[in-house]
């Protein structure tokens, strides 16, 4: 199954980052690649489910994911229970970073579900999922920064894509 795993360093305690990252609902209000986000179920505050509407390479995505929040970890795993992909799981994580800053990370695991054309499909479903998932993390530290939360020139970004290995035959 094809990996992405994206992170950037954010000027921001990593306090502010985490409420930023948690707070998906406000994610169409600063990410354009977004097209909406909708808390559909709460249990408590630490398991909630979500709507996501999200513009991938011209194409809506839709999916509903169950997220299980960990505040004191600074850590919400995601897992897709319906929606366009096979499967979709993953999680945000905020760490402190030297200084003041943060490091905000998006681990995402997914099948697109068309076994036939997987070989051909995923990398290009990895680089788009890539590309998106970097767009997020940078309109995040957008929206922290004009709230005055961080220091404008400290973030570096580090993207990596791991592709799946090659399965053996008998």
């Amino acid at each position: 199954m094809p990996r992405v795993e994206t992170q950037l360093r954010i000027e921001a305690p990593p306090e502010v980052a985490w409420a930023a990252v948690v707070d998906v609902e406000s994610y169409p209000r600063c990410m354009e690649n977004v097209e909406s986000v909708v808390v559909t179920h709460r249990t408590d505050e630490f398991l909630r489910t979500t709507a996501w509407s999200v513009r991938l390479k011209g194409s809506l995505l839709r999916w509903t994911e169950e997220e299980v929040i960990d505040p004191a970890a600074r850590r919400f795993d995601f897992r897709q229970v319906s929606g366009d992909l096979g499967e979709f799981v993953g999680h945000w994580a905020v760490t402190a970073a030297p200084g003041t800053g943060s490091v905000v990370r998006l681990h995402v695991d997914f099948d697109i579900g068309i076994p036939l054309l997987a070989d051909m499909l995923n990398s290009v479903a990895a680089d788009a999922l890539r590309e998106n998932a970097a767009q997020m993390l940078a309109a995040l530290e957008q929206r922290l920064l004009a709230a005055g939360s961080g220091q404008p020139g400290g973030a570096a970004s580090a993207v990596s894509v791991t592709e799946p290995e090659p399965e053996s035959t008998p």
